[in-house]
């Protein structure tokens, strides 16, 4: 099995040397420690990271994080509770989502105003275009 070095680690996971040691010290990654005390990573660390930052890319917190990692080690006793910490971070992803559109159609609405205004085919003052967002 290959061994990666923190630093080939850091750079087949796309963190840097720095993000992976406080990740460690979060106890969120466990390196394995050659004969000369020297941490190593494998593939199934590799994955795992994979994991950690797809959970971290839905916006969920650190202390969720942690929380998950925890449940996880106490093993399958704890499935229901990681299904319920995972739906709840989805959940709130899903509304930040919602809004995130929400905001951006208003900005569509606004270059498309903009558009017009150039073209001359929109003849709406500035106070009238407000209007509509009230």
């Amino acid at each position: 099995m290959k061994k990666y070095s923190i630093g080939e680690f850091a750079e087949k996971v796309g963190l840097t040397t720095y993000t992976l040691r406080y990740y460690e010290k979060q106890q969120l990654i466990l390196p394995k420690r050659d004969e000369n005390g020297r941490r190593y990573y494998e593939e199934d660390d590799v994955k795992w990271m994979g994991f950690i930052l797809h959970l971290k890319g839905t916006g969920m917190l650190m202390s969720e994080i942690q929380e998950y990692v925890n449940l996880r080690k106490q093993g399958d006793s704890t499935i229901e509770a990681r299904k319920d910490l995972l739906a709840n971070v989805k959940k709130r992803s899903l509304a930040e989502i919602a809004e995130r559109k929400h905001h951006l159609d208003v900005l569509s609405r606004k270059i498309d105003w903009y558009n017009g205004k150039l073209n001359h085919e929109v003849d709406e003052s500035f106070e009238e275009y407000l209007k509509r967002f009230q």
